[in-house]
């Protein structure tokens, strides 16, 4: 990973509220919900107008913010998490015959444009569309998955996914994140037991998944070198 240049002089910046520091992001342990929300509070301080707002079809046709959480479900759980949250508050709303979701910040006076727009006092015109973006979104590795499924990695986890990923294929790992996703059983250890199983029982056509890397170093020099130690 090529290293950020630096800020420069005369730079724009978005305000974010202290207490989103102080009460909000230590509560936060998805790295993709803690993206989207900033990219949120980004999107919403360039708006016009009132109320500021930003709409699903704006989000999931964002090449930056979908290759950032690997794909358009990722973006949509972690609106969904922020909703849950409280960070933001949302509505559906109906224009010229498709069906938009409406994220706005939880203040008190977009929770009154919320319910304004909801009661029909409110009315915001025709909302533009937008197409998902379909774009081709790189391949996360295990690191990767650690962070957007279960949380901030450390250098501990980076040494045991650092072993996995040199014993078990990409594409089993996916799908024991997936599973264990799916089962809500967001743990390292359940995934590895997933692993496990499927190395020793076999997982379809009686496949193994032992095999060995060629750059073993790959990690150490990369973008998680600094939680991964030789």
């Amino acid at each position: 990973m090529k290293p950020f240049d630096g800020f420069q002089k005369n730079m724009r910046f978005t305000p974010i509220p202290n207490v989103f520091f102080t009460q909000i992001m230590p509560s936060i342990d998805s790295i993709a919900e803690l993206k989207a929300v900033l990219y949120i509070f980004w999107k919403l301080y360039q708006k016009q107008g009132y109320p500021k707002y930003i709409t699903d079809s704006e989000l999931l046709s964002d090449k930056v913010l979908i290759q950032s959480l690997g794909n358009i479900e990722e973006v949509r759980r972690a609106c969904e998490q922020a909703v849950e949250r409280g960070i933001l508050i949302s509505t559906s709303v109906n224009s010229e015959g498709k069906e938009f979701t409406l994220f706005l910040l939880n203040t008190e006076e977009d929770r009154e444009a919320c319910s304004r727009i909801e009661s029909g006092e409110l009315d915001l015109g025709a909302l533009p569309y937008k197409e998902t973006y379909e774009g081709k979104v790189e391949a996360p590795n295990i690191f990767e998955l650690y962070e957007r499924n279960i949380g901030m990695l450390t250098p501990m986890i980076g040494e045991e996914l650092k072993d996995a990923e040199s014993i078990y294929p990409l594409s089993w790992i996916e799908e024991a994140f997936k599973e264990a996703v799916s089962q809500n059983k967001r743990s390292w250890k359940y995934i590895e037991a997933i692993l496990k199983r499927w190395s020793s029982e076999g997982k379809g056509h009686g496949e193994t998944g032992r095999y060995t890397k060629q750059d073993p170093d790959k990690y150490v020099k990369g973008k998680y070198g600094h939680v991964v130690k030789r």
